[in-house]
């Protein structure tokens, strides 16, 4: 399916399951947004017929966000036995099942799932239809045979009647989700819990993990666009492989970041290493590093930090591609001694010895008459994040055949 044709599945699953439109209904169809409100119909829920069950597929991440911290949901219920999430997300490639990953990685209490649905066709956790995830932990359902079209959006919907404590959540998604409750459904920029969506799939080569910090979340990208960098790279390759986008906004190689989102060095196994199928991973980090306070004044210790990522990568048998620094001059927290840092990074990236290959960002986006700067047509305004057309930039960069080079020259991407 093209990209945002998926908008008329979106619009047929809006409601959630079936039990979750009836409540939603009954509780009248308002549309909360910011501080204003919105009539809405209630659209009705669609059943996808049943996909074959006979694939020799692999399971591969189609999508994954990383689970970045514990939090107050800011749109609390009063009655939670009605309150129902439907985190939306877009796929890569497609299959013909699928399986979720649910995590209470931030969550101090268990938390009970009590109903869940892929497209409105039920999961299951062991033959049961509800999981409790233990705290600091995650569950995988069983495999629902659901068929999952490749660049499109997929509804993951879920309730948690006694949902109590912080919620695990990916904030700043750039997509527009849903929370359901006895007053009605409201828009969110939150996942809640959902961490990863795989796919039985037949074709595709495996999974390429793209993990960064905003720049690869997609700060300064049109909401409900997918004009992240990795949804560009994603459509580059065609259903080759599949593009799972692991960024987290401010995250560092070294630090926690300053205001959450563990350190690229401790979530680098889970986030990366646990995907399923990952064959590839291209790490755009060192940028916060920089410029986040207290600022790194050492250039060796961010290669450090990307070279024993590599190593772990290498361990489990996967490639690595790194990203150059891209400028910021211009941004609050930018100063010459900084730059020099950010460039002294870049030239121990591109002297090799870090990396299997590079994506050179940073000489993709500066401007050829300010190097220290982003080109103003990528600029989305702050000076350090990039806009649609920025973002499609950088996915131009990838060296499609840098991926996975064992490729045969008759069979190149």
């Amino acid at each position: 399916m093209p990209r945002r044709q998926g908008t008329t599945l979106l619009i047929a699953l809006v409601a959630g399951t079936a039990a979750t439109a009836a409540f939603v209904a009954a509780a009248g169809p308002t549309l909360f947004s910011g501080s204003g409100t919105t009539q809405v119909s209630a659209p009705s829920a669609v059943r996808p017929p049943a996909a074959p069950a006979h694939s020799t597929g692999v399971w591969i991440a189609t999508w994954a966000g990383a689970p970045v911290a514990g939090i107050t949901d800011p749109i609390p219920a009063r009655d939670l036995t009605r309150r129902t999430i439907r985190d939306v997300v877009h796929t890569s490639v497609g299959g013909d099942a699928a399986r979720i990953t649910l995590s209470n990685l931030f969550g101090t209490r268990p938390l009970l799932v009590d109903d869940a649905t892929v497209n409105t066709r039920r999961v299951s956790f062991r033959g049961a239809p509800s999981v409790t995830v233990p705290v600091g932990g995650q569950v995988v359902s069983d495999p629902v045979v659901v068929p999952v079209p490749a660049d499109a959006d997929l509804v993951v919907a879920f309730r948690t009647p006694t949902a109590q404590g912080p919620v695990t959540i990916h904030p700043n998604s750039h997509q527009t989700s849903y929370v359901a409750d006895e007053r009605g459904t409201w828009q969110t920029n939150l996942w809640r819990y959902l961490t990863a969506v795989d796919v039985r799939n037949a074709t595709a080569a495996g999974a390429v993990v793209a993990i960064g910090d905003s720049l690869t979340a997609g700060t300064g990208s049109t909401l409900d666009a997918d004009s992240r960098w990795p949804d560009l790279l994603s459509d580059r390759l065609r259903g080759r492989y599949a593009v799972v986008n692991k960024g987290i906004a401010g995250n560092r190689i070294l630090r926690d970041g300053q205001i959450y989102g563990q350190r690229a060095l401790d979530r680098f196994d889970r986030d990366v290493l646990g995907t399923a199928d990952a064959k590839t991973v291209i790490i755009a980090l060192g940028i916060n590093d920089v410029q986040q306070f207290p600022q790194e004044q050492d250039p060796q210790r961010i290669a450090d930090g990307l070279r024993a990522m590599t190593q772990r990568a290498h361990a489990r048998g996967l490639r690595v591609v790194g990203a150059t620094l891209m400028p910021y001059e211009g941004y609050r927290t930018w100063t010459p001694a900084q730059d020099d840092v950010r460039m002294r990074v870049n030239a121990l990236i591109r002297a090799g010895g870090i990396f299997d290959a590079v994506v050179d960002f940073d000489a993709a986006a500066r401007d050829p008459y300010r190097p220290s700067r982003l080109r103003p047509a990528y600029d989305c305004g702050d000076h350090l994040h990039l806009d649609d057309a920025g973002y499609l930039r950088l996915a131009q960069q990838v060296d499609l055949e840098s991926l996975h080079p064992e490729t045969p020259a008759s069979d190149q991407l």
